[in-house]
């Protein structure tokens, strides 16, 4: 008799973590979810603490996405978190292209983001935070790009508790100019571009996009015993949209009137321990 096969798929938490980051430190792509994708988001948070501690790189931010309508009833948050490690924050000089890594035969898009830079350590076991009490935790606003990517294809097919487990689907975050007005700026307007063709434009609200996400992030982190750091970069959710992107091509974010990110999409490759 043949075992049931999702018998075999249900594994640990651990186990599950391990599997993506082994692929993801050989740069390397999976075929399919390393077990059952985690049906809630305590289990999904606990894949991800689990890859977190077999990660070996020190966090520098998380990246911050809306769950889907489709998927609040099952994962009844606005928003999900995933990290950003050092080597993966890239901080552009004057008209420099990021040149960023992504999996081959995995997931691999851009997202136009406002990025923010964090002030100071958040207070420990604070989990009330809302878009106006969080601007004094904001050192700087960005131009920036979301650089998402994971070993599995078809990992944001799967849902947030798939997404959530393998590090948000981040594999980098570039930060750009910064906006420095924003405290006066209702909203701002940007355009994508790939290869010199535009693929998606969209507007974002200062309040309730970023300064939420944020008030978010410090609030997910302050339930899970955690805090921010001073000079933590959080990206703070797609504006034009998730742009698929290819090894090789390049992508240009315009936001308007405050400059522009552009970014070299190249193949992952091993990493060392």
């Amino acid at each position: 008799m043949q075992p049931d096969q999702r018998s075999l798929d249900v594994t640990s938490p651990e186990e599950i973590a391990k599997g993506f980051t082994e692929a993801r430190a050989a740069g390397r792509s999976l075929d399919r979810y390393p077990g059952t994708p985690p049906a809630n988001l305590e289990t999904a948070y606990q894949v991800q603490a689990a890859a977190i501690a077999a990660w070996p790189d020190a966090i520098k931010g998380w990246k911050v996405a809306r769950v889907a309508p489709a998927f609040s009833a099952q994962f009844p948050e606005e928003r999900l978190i995933g990290p950003a490690f050092a080597r993966n924050v890239h901080q552009l000089q004057n008209d420099e292209i990021a040149h960023c890594p992504v999996f081959d035969g995995g997931f691999a898009a851009v997202e136009a983001e406002v990025v923010i830079v964090v002030a100071a350590d958040s207070p420990a076991g604070k989990s009330d935070w809302t878009a106006d009490s969080v601007i004094p935790l904001v050192r700087s606003m960005h131009i920036g790009v979301e650089v998402a990517s994971s070993p599995l294809a078809t990992l944001n097919d799967l849902g947030p508790g798939a997404v959530i487990s393998d590090f948000g689907n981040n594999w980098g975050v570039v930060v750009g100019p910064a906006i420095e007005n924003w405290q006066q700026l209702e909203a701002i307007e940007v355009e994508t571009f790939i290869d010199g063709k535009s693929v998606g434009r969209g507007k974002s609200a200062i309040k309730a996009g970023p300064l939420g996400a944020l008030a978010f992030t410090l609030n997910k982190r302050a339930q899970q015993g955690e805090i921010l750091r001073a000079g933590d970069v959080i990206s703070t959710g797609m504006i034009t949209g998730v742009h698929d992107i290819r090894i090789g091509q390049q992508s240009r974010h315009v936001f308007a009137g405050f400059g522009e990110v552009r970014v070299q999409a190249g193949r992952a490759a091993a990493i060392a321990a």
